[in-house]
């Protein structure tokens, strides 16, 4: 089968979209003998500055000459996005070769389609006998798919409210379930400058390594660049002037910090280099397409809003936001943040049964007090971008709220 039709036929393979706990897919894993114990294993888990903080690390490792791979998810035109082997998407016949074995493996016991990708993942890495595995965790982190995987060194960037129907309603209940990637004895991370109780009890609990920013490491951002401290095996690290990686510094010290615990040696020069040649897909990044500049964030829940707009504050005024949301997301607190950055709305639907409609978004605009003379309405981003461009606007076009938002608009900038 080609890959579109094994992604066809994984997608119907289980009645729920998702399904947390780790017993059916460790019966899998075992039939299938992954060789992981060659690689090196980082996994990481967080509210936000998942994929941000693996794609600061694949970037500096990758200037280190070492092979690298790396899973996250969901992905924005092509499937291929879930896994890079040096930084580069794999391939369809890899995709069909790792879904095969996958389905001789199962018998009757019935994968979801993240865990489907994530047993791929794992496949697709052994295959090419990559030196670091850099995973993401899908939801939460105790009981993912992605925590069948023992880390060698962990990594929870921050904790926030997302997702509280699987994990709970406050940060404890959240940060219990994320520290569940944690391992006996083994470096452990965490970048919230204010992590909850429950993931501090939870790492003491088992034992794990504990390195919190504000305490074993921290940075601080300056004109000239930015500086950090860490700890590291013989003692205080410290590094100036480092380029802006045009990701959260946060995240990005959290990054220094584990990269002083893999079993390799990584030089200032490295380093630096690393952080100036990263991108990631739909995280600030920018586009000019028919004279717009786009700047595309997918920024759906309210901390990647809030990055969203302390970024914003400092551009000219006469922001323009095109809002692709998810009904289950919280779109009043995302638009009350956003208010004071933005000055023409664009609420779109979005082609997928979870997405509130354009509507929807208009009522809660209205509900957070927005101006309605302000406020756009349209069916679709490709309609808001083709108009806007039509009408030759100069200010920025913001599109943001889900990864299917800035999907839209990346297919639009692919067609040129």
């Amino acid at each position: 089968m080609s890959l579109p039709q094994w992604l066809e036929r994984i997608e119907a393979c289980h009645p729920s979209e998702i399904e947390l706990g780790l017993e059916r897919l460790q019966q899998v894993a075992e039939r299938l003998e992954l060789q992981l114990d060659s690689a090196f294993k980082i996994v990481a888990g967080g509210t936000n500055g998942k994929g941000s903080s693996l794609a600061m690390l694949d970037a500096v490792l990758l200037e280190a000459g070492l092979k690298t791979g790396r899973y996250s998810s969901p992905h924005f035109l092509h499937y291929n996005e879930r896994v890079l082997i040096d930084g580069e998407p794999a391939t369809d016949d890899a995709f069909c070769r790792a879904f095969r074995t996958i389905e001789q493996a199962r018998g009757d016991i019935p994968l979801t389609y993240f865990e489907y990708g994530t047993l791929a993942a794992l496949l697709i890495m052994c295959e090419a006998q990559v030196d670091v595995m850099l995973l993401e965790v899908g939801l939460g982190g105790r009981l993912d798919a992605v925590n069948i995987v023992d880390a060698d060194l962990a990594m929870v960037s921050t904790v926030a409210l997302d997702h509280t129907d699987w994990l709970g309603s406050d940060r404890d209940a959240i940060g219990f379930e994320k520290a569940g990637i944690y391992r006996t004895g083994r470096p452990a991370l965490c970048g919230d400058p204010e992590p909850p109780a429950a993931l501090l009890d939870a790492a003491q609990q088992l034992g794990a390594q504990l390195l919190c920013r504000g305490q074993a490491f921290d940075y601080q951002a300056g004109p000239e660049g930015w500086s950090w401290r860490g700890e590291g095996k013989d003692g205080v690290v410290t590094y100036t002037a480092l380029p802006d990686p045009g990701l959260p510094l946060s995240n990005a010290a959290m990054i220094l910090q584990a990269l002083q615990y893999v079993p390799w040696s990584i030089t200032e020069d490295m380093l630096r280099r690393g952080l100036g040649r990263v991108k990631l897909t739909g995280r600030m990044q920018r586009e000019r397409w028919r004279d717009l500049d786009l700047l595309l964030d997918v920024a759906h829940n309210p901390e990647a809003a809030q990055y969203l707009a302390n970024r914003l504050a400092g551009c000219e005024p006469g922001v323009r936001l095109v809002l692709g949301m998810m009904h289950d997301k919280d779109i009043a607190e995302v638009i009350s943040i956003l208010k004071s950055v933005v000055a023409d709305w664009y609420p779109v639907g979005l082609p997928v049964p979870r997405a509130a409609t354009a509507e929807q978004l208009q009522q809660v605009l209205e509900a957070q007090g927005v101006d309605a003379g302000s406020v756009h309405a349209a069916s679709s981003v490709a309609e808001v971008l083709s108009n806007l461009a039509d009408s030759r606007v100069s200010t920025p076009v913001v599109v943001a709220g889900s990864f299917f938002t800035v999907a839209a608009a990346l297919e639009c900038v692919g067609k040129g």
